[in-house]
This record gives structure tokens, sequence and C-alpha cells, in this order.
């Protein structure tokens, strides 16, 4: 059989993971929100099987069908992960959107998505149902509420779910003017939470501390997905707070978390408290142990929505140095290649593209949502996903990452793809030309800055590129300053010369490139 009919995941889904559990271990805690205001809240193992399947049989009556589409946009709550589960159920598609994300931003992937349902709040709600989709409101008592569909009382109906269905889809910022759709199997789902689980050596007996965003592949897949499949359970936060981290760590006896490198500085003004259950963290490199971890190791990985996991990792028990992100995973075929298609050797200051091969709609995602011509653009002849992620291999096989693609930037934790801002921009009245590229910033690790022109015999306001940006990008995307420039430095091909412009800004930081 070839790999592309893999047989791993046949006749299992994400429901049959949820009900399983429910029937294993009815009585254990399996997800305990634990809000910054108001009393926490547990779910054990059934609660959260009979909550999922009463909001599946709401959504069903609702007109939800097999292989449509429920938009998510939501900030991290129950809701969220109990309609994830839901719709996913269903053998429809979860799209999970950034509740930041500007009207703009939202009309677009509702209607890229063809969205026919969408959860949200309250102050989301007039953005989400102008774009068409019927809203469903969290927190709301009424019959357009979150509550209502688990009030309604009905069952799931049977729905067979094959491991190649689409399950979820989130988007992703890159190389494009509009983030792409990074479609996930049920066959992804579960290799997600199955090789999540092993990298992370999870058990029952494990707390998973959630405070990332979970429309990101980080807080859905490795934490709440490995927390599913390994039988263990999940604390989730409404977001990261450096100020109330420790206190529910305690409290609720976590013993892993996931953290980005945004997380680790804000934590090192926090003092530690005494006894904590963390035997683990885990981020972007590896971390020696240290007073902001409160003694406790921080291992490395890395991946991407379209990876669903992890193919470089380090090992808990045999760790690489710290500031590399781990070892090739053995589930991956990892290449790290030069310009010339030769392979980067290892122990030598050289660098290359890393490139990942696995099974698409299992460790590989499957597809981007209707988009066929650019799923193939990301690809070469040899099944290798090119990531546009430039790394060096020690001699130890520790795999260090350098940079990105020069249109990705990483701000706080958050992708932005270049392209989307300077789309924006190019609506400016009078602008010619847009580039936007990394300014590194002590908190955030790097912001956007914008330089555009001005075509002939025009003016470019300040002001009203910056006014577009706030009417049309999410906070996070809005260049932090906008400078009108008499020409863009050039490079081969008249591309703009966009690592020059990054010289500039780190030059003027004072930072060496």
């Amino acid at each position: 059989m070839s790999a592309a009919l893999s047989p791993r995941y046949l006749g299992l889904d994400v429901r049959w993971l949820v009900e399983t559990w429910a029937r294993r271990t009815p009585d254990r805690p399996f997800l305990t929100w634990a809000p910054f205001d108001g009393e926490a809240r547990t779910w054990t193992r059934r609660q959260f099987a009979h909550d999922v399947d009463r909001v599946a049989g709401a959504l069903a009556a609702a007109g939800l069908r097999p292989g449509g589409r429920l938009a998510i946009v939501l900030p991290n709550s129950p809701a969220f992960l109990i309609t994830w589960c839901a719709v996913t159920s269903l053998g429809a598609v979860a799209v999970c959107l950034n509740p930041k994300s500007s009207r703009d931003e939202l009309a677009y992937a509702l209607g890229h998505s063809r969205s026919t349902f969408a959860l949200t709040t309250a102050d989301r709600a007039g953005n989400v149902a102008a774009a068409g989709p019927r809203v469903i409101v969290d927190g709301d008592p009424g019959p357009d509420g979150f509550a209502a569909l688990l009030a309604a009382g009905l069952a799931a109906p049977a729905v067979r779910t094959d491991w190649s269905d689409p399950a979820s889809v989130q988007y992703t910022s890159g190389t494009t003017a509009r983030p792409k759709g990074v479609i996930w199997s049920q066959g992804n789902c579960l290799w997600s939470g199955q090789t999540g689980t092993a990298h992370q050596r999870l058990s029952p007996g494990d707390v998973n501390l959630v405070h990332l965003p979970l429309f990101h592949t980080n807080a859905l897949s490795y934490s709440f997905l490995s927390s599913l499949w390994s039988g263990g359970s999940v604390v989730l936060q409404p977001r990261f707070s450096a100020s109330r981290f420790w206190p529910a760590a305690v409290e609720h006896g976590a013993t892993w978390t996931s953290v980005v490198s945004f997380c680790l500085r804000a934590l090192r003004a926090h003092e530690v408290p005494e006894r904590h259950r963390f035997r683990g963290w885990a981020s972007s490199s590896v971390v020696d142990p240290g007073p902001a971890t409160g003694g406790v190791p921080v291992m490395g990985w890395f991946g991407m929505t379209e990876t669903v996991s992890h193919p470089v990792v380090s090992d808990p028990h045999h760790p690489v140095a710290a500031g590399s992100m781990g070892r090739v995973a053995p589930e991956y075929d990892v290449a790290v290649l030069a310009e010339d298609g030769a392979q980067v050797p290892a122990g030598t200051a050289a660098t290359g593209e890393l490139l990942v091969r696995g099974v698409p709609g299992v460790s590989l995602f499957a597809g981007y949502l209707d988009a066929p011509e650019l799923t193939a653009a990301a690809f070469d002849a040899d099944g290798w996903f090119h990531t546009g992620d430039r790394v060096r291999v020690a001699e130890d096989g520790g795999v260090w990452f350098l940079e990105r693609d020069s249109d990705v930037l990483k701000v706080g934790g958050e992708n932005i793809g270049a392209p989307e801002v300077e789309r924006v921009l190019l609506g400016v009245p009078g602008v010619s030309e847009a580039a936007v590229v990394s300014r590194p910033d002590p908190m955030l690790g790097e912001v956007p800055v914008a330089f555009v022109t001005a075509r002939p015999g025009e003016e470019v306001s300040v002001a009203a590129a910056a006014h577009r940006c706030e009417e049309l990008l999410t906070p996070y995307k809005r260049p932090r300053e906008i400078r009108v420039v008499a020409e863009l430095p050039r490079s081969t091909l008249d591309k703009v010369a966009k690592a020059t412009l990054r010289r500039q800004l780190l030059a003027e930081a004072g930072t060496d490139e």
C-alpha cells in the first residue's frame, strides 16, 4: 500500500478520540477553565464529551452538514474547544480565526472559507454577521447564544468520516498578499495528538497549562490535541499573563506548558513560587533551566501550520545545546539544502533552507484551501515542502534557526506576512511602492516598519497611511513606523533589496546582523 493510502488512522477520527477517553476514564478531569475573574470550572472527560455531543446535535439540527464550515472567531474559552470538537465530530470543518482581526480581514477569511455559521463574541458579532454567516454568540443567554446549543439537548447524529476528510482550517501569513487557509484532515488532527504526545512524553497524569491563542497551531495542536490524545488534562487561560501564569500553574498543578520567546522575556520580572509541579516547558529553542523558568528545562521544537506537528524537536532526556531547535524528529524526513540543491554539511557554518517531507493529510497538511496552485508550488518534484526558513546543522545534529523568509515577520509569537501589510499601504493615496521589514524590539522580538515611495508629482500622508492600517489590519500587523523615502534600494532583477532596509534598521538600533 502506498504512503498516500496510509491505514494509520483507518476508522478513527476526532469524535472517536473524544468518546474513547469518555468511556475509559469518564471521571478524570480533562478541561479546567481558569478565567482571570471568577471561579474556575472543570469538565471531566465524560462531561466534555457530553457537551461536545450536544453542541454537535444542535448544529446538525441547524443545518451544519458534513463538509460544511463553521468559523470560530473567539479568544480562548471552553466554547472554542467544545465547538471545535463538535464541528469536527460532524464531519464538518472548523475554521479558526483570530478574534482581533479587522473587519476587512474577517470579511476576507469568512468569505474565502465560505463559512455558513460562525461562533463569536458579542463585540465581534456585527463584523462577523456582515460577512454573511449565521452568528452564534458565546455568552448570549438568548436563542442565538452558545448556551442555547447545549440547552437544546439534541444528540449528535451518527456520521462516518474518513481520515482524509477535512476537519480544520487555520489561516497562516506568508508571502502572499492574503493569508492562506491551511487544511488539516481528520488524520492530521490525530497525528498531531499522537506525535505531540510522544515528543512531550505526555501521560494521563500530565496537566498542560494553555495560555497561547487556540486559533494558532501551537495551542491547538501542540497543547490541546496532544492532551486529548494522551489522556491528560488541560488548564485553559484566557490569554498569556505574566502576573497570572505562576498562580494558575500552582493552583491547578500544571506539569507542562508551551511558551514563546515573548513569554520567557515577560516572566523574567516575576517571582517564581517555591513549589510548582512543572517537569518541562517547550519553546522555539532549547533554554537551559534558570530563574525565569523556575528551574524547569525548556525543550526546543520547530513546526508550522503546514507541518501539523514538529519535524525538529529536542529530546527531554538527550538535549542539545541551548539555542538549538532540536534534532530531526523520527516521524519526518528533513533536509537542509543550499541554493544549488546540495545537502548542507553538519558541523560547519554553511546554511541552507529547511525542507520537510511526510504524508499529506497525515504528517503534512492536506493542502491550501481552494488554492491547488499554491499547494503545488509549496512542494518540489520530490515531494519536499519548502519552509522558507534558513538553518544550519551543528556537529551533534542540532538544527539552529537563522532567519525566516524575508517576507515573514514574527511579532511577539505572531507571524506577519509583509505582503499583507504592503497590500494595505498600496491603497493609500499617492503611494507608488511599499516595502515592510522587521526592526528589532526588546520585548516582541521584532516589529514591522514600512518604507513607501510616492508617485511622481504626488505626496504621501503618513497619517493617512497609519489610519488605513488601523482600519484594515489587526493591531500586531500595523507598522510601528511608516517612512516616506525617495526610492527603495534594489537588488538583482530590480527587486526591492529588503536586506538593505533591514541592515539600515539594525544599524539604527545598534544591533549587529
